[in-house]
């Protein structure tokens, strides 16, 4: 009987890596948070949804002379708009509509930044 013995020629490289240091480790959290948060503001949005139509069925079935005790027609829908938004972003959208604030405060700002130095021979620095 023949025996046909073969060797998988396996080098280190092709071994998946375990990086066990801060910085994986935190860069790792910082993605789960991410999920994790994501989840939970597309939960939040979809509570402000269902709220929202709560609300307006409510609004549309109350009685006139109760109206004190209802709530606006603009919280109404920007519960429904935000809710529905949020429900469908998530994440994304909240990292969106941040990114979009760094820039306005940065074009704000010029984007210029002058360091003033100190000394005898000290000359302001521009950087842009």
């Amino acid at each position: 009987m023949t025996k046909i013995h073969e060797t998988a020629d396996i080098t280190l490289s092709d071994l998946p890596t375990a990086a066990w240091d801060l910085t994986s480790f935190l860069e790792n959290a910082k993605s789960q948070v991410q999920t994790w948060g994501g989840l939970g503001l597309m939960l939040l949005g979809v509570v402000g949804l269902v709220w929202g139509g709560v609300l307006l069925i409510r609004k549309l079935m109350a009685n006139p002379q109760t109206s004190g005790h209802q709530t606006s027609w603009v919280t109404i829908a920007l519960l429904i708009v935000v809710g529905g938004a949020i429900a469908g972003g998530g994440w994304e959208l909240i990292s969106t509509v941040g990114s979009g604030g760094q820039k306005t405060i940065e074009e704000l700002g010029g984007g210029t930044v002058i360091i003033q130095a100190t000394g005898p021979d000290a000359t302001p620095q521009v950087f842009q």
